[in-house]
């Protein structure tokens, strides 16, 4: 007989899990915040968590070096009692190209982004001279999307220039929109046939990058810790906990909540979850919103 499938068990706070695991693994974009506003029930859960002897780190995509990101989450008022540190894909980013001294680099993406490549040996070129792209998102995020960098990329690959995406995220949250990013572009290079290497998640280096920092915390971390991943994309955050071998938290009201019916925190619909998840990694439990 052909099991039932079943959707993730709910959760009815991080107060169920929080004392089975040391190190929890954060997302930031759409459990923290949502690009314009933070969500204060979710940064008094990991303070929280922190308070009964959990170390959080926060995992994000972001294309930029952490100190940006502590920056940006101060203004956007997350608490720093909801962290031990923050790890970016950003500084992923920047220990591969240090890898490549001297290289005709193509930055496909916004200025904001320019700083993760200061103190690095690189020559920012146009496209005709690169040895290799970084792509830290699109020019414009606001009104372009993958399909605009087709010609360009095509020319790219026929020249078989490596692309080093910055941020694996097809799509993130900004207020209440969601609007494209490296990911997206990075995926259609690989549809084109070309080398592409990713920097965050779902990808091992970041989850490799974020135990080290974890560990090197006072007190330090178990020979082999248990880890719980927060965050609300199945691709990066879910899949990818699963693939490193942790435990993960499911966040339903961020880049799925459309499909799972879960817009404004709402409870996400049980059939499109098991729809969601079906074929795919199941996290330990799903909430629409993180909180204690």
């Amino acid at each position: 007989m052909e099991s039932r499938l079943v959707a993730p068990r709910p959760v009815s706070g991080l107060s169920e899990l929080a004392a089975d695991y040391e190190l929890i693994l954060c997302d930031v974009w759409g459990v923290l915040h949502n690009g314009l506003a933070a969500y204060a029930p979710a940064g008094d859960a990991l303070t929280r968590a922190r308070d009964s002897g959990a170390k959080v780190v926060l995992v994000s995509n972001a294309p930029r070096p952490n100190a940006f990101i502590i920056t940006m989450l101060d203004k956007l008022g997350v608490p720093r009692s909801a962290y031990d540190g923050v790890v970016t894909s950003g500084d992923v980013t920047q220990a591969v190209l240090s890898g490549h001294p001297g290289a005709r680099m193509y930055h496909i993406g916004p200025s904001r982004d320019l700083p993760t490549f200061d103190g690095l040996d690189l020559q920012r070129s146009g496209p005709d001279e690169a040895d290799l792209i970084v792509c830290t998102g699109l020019f414009d995020d606001e009104v372009e999307t993958a399909e605009d960098y087709r010609a360009s990329l095509t020319a790219l690959k026929a020249r078989h220039v490596p692309l080093i995406c910055a941020n694996p995220d097809i799509v993130v949250e900004r207020g209440d929109k969601l609007i494209y990013c490296a990911g997206a572009i990075a995926q259609l290079y690989d549809q084109l046939g070309g080398h592409t290497v990713y920097c965050g998640k779902p990808h091992k280096p970041i989850y490799d990058t974020a135990l080290a920092r974890a560990g090197a915390l006072p007190g330090g971390l178990p020979a082999a810790p248990k880890v719980l991943c927060i965050g609300d994309a199945l691709r990066t955050d879910i899949m990818g906990a699963t693939a490193a071998g942790f435990d993960s938290l499911f966040i339903a009201s961020g880049i799925h909540a459309a499909e799972l019916g879960a817009e404004g925190g709402a409870e996400p619909n049980a059939e499109a979850l098991i729809n969601l998840f079906t074929g795919h990694a199941h996290p330990r439990g799903v909430m629409p919103r993180l909180a204690w």
